[in-house]
């Protein structure tokens, strides 16, 4: 047979047969047969490089060292999920949903497992996978594309792959199994041990070579797309059938669920199989099936309004507290974390537990000395329960939170109707370091080569003292401290130099405005075209915004208009720092200035993909009829929305109006 042919045929049947033993379990020929086929078709790619695709499962075995990871913009953003602990929270997430839907009678559910795993997404075009990513922030992850491509049970190219795109989500895990024996792989050769499947699975995706993660045991189940309107399903059932039937391999524990009853039914199934599953599951995603109600309940900044994630009971176990050590954040807050004894919770070793405030200390009554019951939260994050108040022999102490700062010695505050105490004073040296590693860290402005301790050592020496020191950093600063070396210091003053000119999100989200992170950053990108503007805005201008409330407005505003916050940015002017913002082409001009409101409901546009319309042409959304509101489009039964509207003389469109307005350019 013609080695092109036959190339083409063992593709097709190694395919075939990876998705029956990885995905089916149904597998049909022994691993010898296969690896027999396999070492065929590597054979012939070694006479013939040329024909390598990227669909060939050579590419299995991973390809040649990154030298870092690039970074990959979702299209659509990756959204994390609001938890729940019980049944109470589950029947308070119906109660939410059937309030903003305004109707009585309840949806229909999915209910999925909950992976302890990471979260990816797979871009395929023409059926082949061309692209894979972490969530990363949920706008922006790391590309992984040739450490999937190692994921056995990853399609590198999907069945009835007609289609243009589909990009696809789901999670990547380790099963117990796997991690019991990379362990000892690892034990055997010196190295340090994984904690966990968790860890092992991002470990192992985070890995430079890809031939090191080919050699790890991981596996992928597959739970949505981006746009489901792509799929042509009408609901998540029909969409999961869909993907299964593309070759891409759906959990077997999935369950529709007719009414909120069953999922709480089905909740408790679940957490009583957990250990029994191959894998580690730390509680149960709640879908609302039906696409055309998820449209209409749409998202809020962080997640969508339509899902939620109820979390399993935690871990437990018991411990001591040997002291407390208080902590200041770089927004000032001063937060109390108790030294433990290290204890292992589920497989971590646990020496450290946040105990939030004072408030929640007084609350649960905790003294230094306690014997203490420890969890992690969500199987994630530890926390302390209770003392075990029988245990004590009269030895402790009362946890008392200081009334000065422990690193400046100023007077603490603790405002009225907070339960945080905070270090009001600005020049506070731990405020500016902490606001300096983030900065310069992967959730600021991603600064390569200045990582935590770096930072830390600059800022012992005053090389750096505020944010904008870090851009009039030079080389004869550098090279010749402890550590560095000529080579480096050029490294980190070229990653500086590349960071003069971030995103404005980007840049906004790195300045540690108290309550505003990256996805509220990104909102205020979308809404104002320079940081001159945002700069001026007002409590008004911000609260008009959707996904924002008035805490981050104030908040926002509150930053901007501090003088010293003020003289600080004159500092990144002289250093050339300058944000940019997306450059608007003459189609997204079109609604330049205006600002929108939909009410009704609308039959052609979902209000996910009419918002995102407004702002692709440079438009605002805002969520009630006031002032700045330029124009209402109106769909069915507007409500006292339209007549407001009115006699406020707004511009009152159409859905097909509003339509030929956006499509006219």
């Amino acid at each position: 047979m013609d080695s092109r042919k036959r190339l083409e045929e063992l593709r097709l049947l190694l395919a075939e047969h990876s998705q029956r033993y990885y995905v089916l379990d149904d597998p049909v020929i022994s691993d010898g047969e296969y690896d027999h086929l396999f070492q065929e078709l590597l054979e012939i790619e070694e006479k013939h490089p040329e024909w390598i695709t990227p669909d060939s499962p050579s590419l299995r075995v991973g390809g040649a060292p990154l030298e870092k990871f690039s970074q990959v913009a979702h299209r659509l953003p990756m959204l994390s999920l609001e938890n729940a602990f019980g049944d109470q929270d589950l029947l308070a997430f119906e109660d939410r949903l059937l309030r903003f839907l305004h109707q009585d009678d309840p949806p229909e559910y999915l209910a999925e497992p909950k992976l302890d795993g990471l979260a990816v997404e797979l871009v395929y075009e023409g059926g082949v996978l061309i692209q894979g990513s972490t969530r990363g922030n949920g706008e922006v992850g790391e590309d992984i594309t040739a450490q999937l491509r190692t994921v056995s049970s990853i399609p590198l190219r999907l069945r009835k792959g007609d289609r243009a795109r589909l990009e696809v989500r789901g999670e990547v895990f380790m099963e117990r199994a796997g991690l019991v024996a990379l362990n000892g792989q690892r034990a055997a050769a010196g190295e340090p041990l994984f904690a966990n499947p968790r860890n092992a699975a991002a470990g192992s995706l985070r890995q430079l070579d890809p031939a090191i993660t080919a050699q790890r045991p991981l596996r992928f189940f597959v739970y949505g797309v981006s746009e489901p309107s792509v799929s042509g399903c009408r609901n998540q059932q029909e969409l999961l059938n869909f993907l299964a039937d593309l070759g891409l391999p759906v959990n077997s524990h999935v369950r529709f669920c007719p009414d909120m009853a069953t999922v709480i039914s089905h909740f408790a199934e679940l957490a009583a199989l957990r250990h029994e599953l191959a894998y580690e599951i730390d509680g149960m995603v709640v879908k609302v099936n039906d696409f055309s109600l998820q449209a209409r309940l749409g998202s809020k900044a962080r997640a969508p309004r339509w899902a939620i994630a109820c979390k399993f009971p935690a871990i437990q176990a018991t411990t001591r507290i040997i002291t407390v050590d208080f902590q200041v954040g770089r927004t000032g807050a001063v937060t109390p974390v108790a030294i433990l004894e290290p204890v292992d919770v589920g497989g971590v070793m646990v020496s450290r537990a946040t105990l939030h405030n004072g408030d929640e200390i007084e609350r649960k009554g905790l003294h230094k000395g306690d014997t203490v019951l420890v969890q992690r939260a969500g199987d994630v994050i530890p926390e302390i329960v209770k003392a075990v108040v029988e245990k004590r022999d009269g030895s402790e102490e009362v946890i008392v939170m200081p009334t000065s700062c422990p690193v400046c010695s100023h007077p603490l505050l603790k405002p009225e109707g907070e339960a945080v105490t905070r270090c009001p004073n600005p020049h506070c040296p731990a405020q500016r370091l902490r606001s300096l590693v983030h900065f310069c860290s992967k959730a600021g402005l991603d600064i390569e080569g200045l990582g935590k301790k770096s930072v830390e050592q600059l800022f012992e020496l005053k090389l750096i003292q505020d944010l904008p020191d870090i851009f009039f950093l030079k080389k004869e600063d550098l090279s010749s401290l402890e550590g560095w070396g000529e080579k480096s210091a050029e490294n980190v003053l070229a990653a500086v130099n590349g960071a003069k000119t971030p995103s404005l999100s980007r840049f906004v989200a790195a300045l540690g405005i108290r309550h505003v992170g990256e996805v509220t950053a990104s909102l205020l990108e979308r809404s104002f075209h320079s940081l001159e503007s945002l700069i001026q805005a007002t409590v008004d201008d911000l609260v008009e915004i959707e996904g924002l409330g008035e805490q981050v407005a104030q908040s926002t505003v509150e930053y901007f208009s501090d003088p010293a916050v003020q003289q600080m940015f004159v500092k990144f002017q002289q250093a050339g720092v300058q944000p940019q913002v997306e450059s608007l082409d003459k189609k997204k001009l079109l609604l330049s200035g205006e600002v929108l409101l939909f009410t009704g409901s609308l039959k052609k546009l979902s209000r996910t993909e009419a918002k995102k319309m407004v702002k692709d042409h440079g438009g605002e959304i805002t969520s009630g009829v006031t002032k700045k509101l330029t124009c209402l489009v109106v769909g069915e039964k507007p409500g006292s929305k339209l007549k407001k509207a009115q006699e406020l003389g707004k511009k009152i469109l159409t859905e097909d109006e509003f339509l030929q307005l956006v499509e006219s350019v």
